[in-house]
């Protein structure tokens, strides 16, 4: 689906490389595109006849537990972070794939299996080292570059190309979590429920509901290719409590259950091999405030309607740590939603390319009227320029002057794009 050729794919090792890579783009004006994990649905890690910045071979981890702080390089993936973080029982709070990228995810903001208790991503980012549309290099924090540190958080690529990361970590090793499964014809029921749980749950329980097909393993025979109405978990309290915890989950009788005792990097590993690279990918996305009856029944509808085995419905809570953060301390203005929803076709084969894309349209076009109006923007295609506003509110005005000040020239535009103002 993403099929684009570039001119020159600039495989960076070192921060110098980067720099020599961005002079080398502006100067002959070349479109640019900056590829972290390539986890883009969108495509927005590459561009046609153009230049790519790869940042794959920018890779380090350095955990340092006096402070429970993690340094990072601009290509890692999420997985290999959860990996040097987990012997320190720490773990910094991402998404649900560990073959994530670190930038991108971050960028945008960051939603996960530790976001109702450790907020999002953005919110446990310390400190960025950025390469600057000019070339020069600074380091961005709460005391330098103050516009800039702000801008980044949730702003996506726009500003420059980060090239090292530090995080806040916290104390993760083993939680307790797996998914739950009800027959697609419970939706309603289900997700009824689920909002009035969920909303009043502790902050160290988090639960995305879904509507999906089981395609296959790790999953029982007896459950491949049926369509259900799923919730993963994570609780990340002290793992004794967790069977009290999930008392109230397990009185609506699923039809499957797994929850247990998982060391923390095989919850962001569950379905990695469900979703390896390469997959085509469709998304549509919306916040929602509320999971109205109405809005279930359509649930209902077109997760009975599902096209292919991976095609599937994820809606993230963001309440809890999340929703304690004023909409203006970052970019990522919707911080009074409840719930980041995506609706996502998936399938491997070039003929099923149409049949997912529609059905993710039509499931979003059905439920728009029921949103909060903007998007998580780490979920949605090429949009348009309105989408983007709409989904960074009130603070787009200001990202757009701190555009104009560090990229005037809008060299970094392949991306959900904020065009610079006065």
């Amino acid at each position: 689906m993403i099929d684009k050729k570039p001119r020159l794919i600039v495989k960076c090792v070192d921060v110098a490389d980067v720099i020599a890579a961005v002079n080398y783009g502006r100067d002959a004006n070349q479109l640019t595109a900056v590829r972290g994990g390539g986890h883009n649905a969108g495509g927005l890690g590459i561009c046609e006849d153009g230049l790519v910045i790869d940042l794959s071979g920018i890779k380090y981890i350095r955990v340092n537990p006096a402070d429970n702080t993690v340094r990072v390089g601009g290509g890692n993936i999420w997985g290999e972070v959860d990996h040097a973080t987990y012997p320190f029982s720490l773990a910094v709070p991402s998404g649900i794939i560990s073959t994530t990228g670190v930038g991108g995810l971050t960028l945008g903001g960051g939603i996960g299996h530790l976001s109702r208790k450790y907020g999002l991503t953005i919110d446990n980012l310390l400190e960025a080292d950025m390469v600057l549309a000019d070339g020069s290099f600074v380091t961005v924090n709460q005391n330098q570059h103050t516009d800039l540190f702000w801008a980044i958080r949730g702003g996506g690529g726009n500003f420059g190309v980060v090239t090292s990361f530090k995080f806040q970590a916290h104390p993760v090793k083993t939680v307790y979590a797996g998914p739950t499964l009800w027959p697609i014809e419970k939706t309603v029921d289900i997700m009824e429920w689920y909002h009035g749980f969920i909303n009043n749950a502790p902050d160290e329980l988090n639960g995305f509901i879904a509507t999906l097909i089981i395609p296959g393993p790790p999953f029982p025979p007896h459950l491949h290719n049926q369509k259900f109405c799923g919730i993963i978990w994570c609780y990340s309290g002290d793992v004794k409590n967790g069977p009290e915890i999930f008392k109230p989950v397990m009185e609506m009788n699923p039809l499957f259950e797994h929850v247990g005792e998982i060391p923390y990097p095989s919850v962001q590993t569950l379905f990695d091999g469900m979703m390896p690279p390469g997959l085509q990918w469709y998304w549509k996305a919306d916040f929602f405030n509320h999971i109205q009856p109405e809005a279930a029944l359509i649930h209902k509808k077109f997760g009975s309607e599902i096209p292919t085995p991976l095609s599937q419905m994820h809606m993230y809570p963001i309440s809890g740590a999340v929703s304690r953060v004023g909409k203006n301390d970052t970019p990522w203005a919707y911080r009074d939603a409840k719930y980041a929803g995506v609706f996502v076709g998936v399938d491997p084969d070039p003929e099923n390319a149409e049949k997912i894309t529609s059905w993710s349209k039509a499931y979003w076009n059905a439920l728009h009227p029921y949103s909060a109006g903007g998007a998580y923007l780490n979920f949605i295609m090429d949009e348009g320029q309105e989408r983007i506003k709409a989904s960074y509110q009130d603070n787009y005005e200001r990202l757009a002057k701190i555009k104009n000040k560090y990229d005037p020239n809008n060299f970094f535009r392949v991306n959900q794009n904020i065009l610079p103002a006065e």
